[in-house]
């Protein structure tokens, strides 16, 4: 099997994590073996177990390094005022945080039975309820529960869901956001 040429971005650990999330994506995590990792790396099992022991173990290595972003937007999020401005620049800072890291995300949406059988799924799925906590007032009527769903979920389907669609990646991510943010808003709204 030829190994086709990776950029170094820095370290080992790093190549292996940008190897294996490909070979997920070509082929599937399930399909994935070690062994391919490691061939595709042109490296010895050996020296890949070093770092990783299992698939998952690199996929949650993935998952905690490109989700770190998300983690301290929760963490920031926590401390400001409950408003409606600081709820609109949560959504503005998690279509970034969507953004690099985008091939993870196309990963767990194209493989969404297996991650829901691994670790990542469930530290995933609390990551959302946190954001989710965020964004919707506590004592929210159920429809405006559904819109700060519905603004959460439209980011990360409408990035999936146009990703072939012919135009600037950025005016798709702002246009993604600006129709969150509408939704959110909405929940907020005072009506008579």
């Amino acid at each position: 099997m030829g190994s086709t040429q990776h950029p170094r971005r820095g370290n080992t650990r790093q190549r292996i994590q940008d190897v294996a999330l490909e070979l997920f994506a070509e082929q599937g995590y399930e399909k994935t073996s070690l062994r391919e990792i490691a061939e595709r790396l042109d490296v010895t099992k050996a020296a890949l177990y070093y770092h990783f022991k299992t698939k998952e173990d690199i996929l949650i290595s993935l998952f905690e390094d490109l989700a770190r972003p998300l983690d301290d937007l929760i963490a920031w999020g926590g401390t400001q005022p409950h408003s409606l401005e600081t709820k609109q620049e949560i959504l503005r800072r998690y279509s970034e945080a969507l953004q690099g890291a985008a091939p993870l995300f196309r990963f767990m949406q194209e493989n969404q039975a297996t991650v829901r059988e691994l670790s990542i799924g469930h530290t995933f799925k609390e990551r959302m309820i946190d954001m989710l906590d965020l964004i919707q007032d506590p004592d929210a009527s159920l429809k405006n529960r559904v819109r700060c769903v519905s603004a959460l979920f439209t980011m990360h389907a409408g990035t999936f869901a146009l990703r072939d669609v012919e135009g600037d990646p950025e005016e798709k991510r702002e246009a993604i956001l600006e129709v969150s943010i509408e939704l959110m808003s909405q929940a907020h709204r005072v009506t008579p």
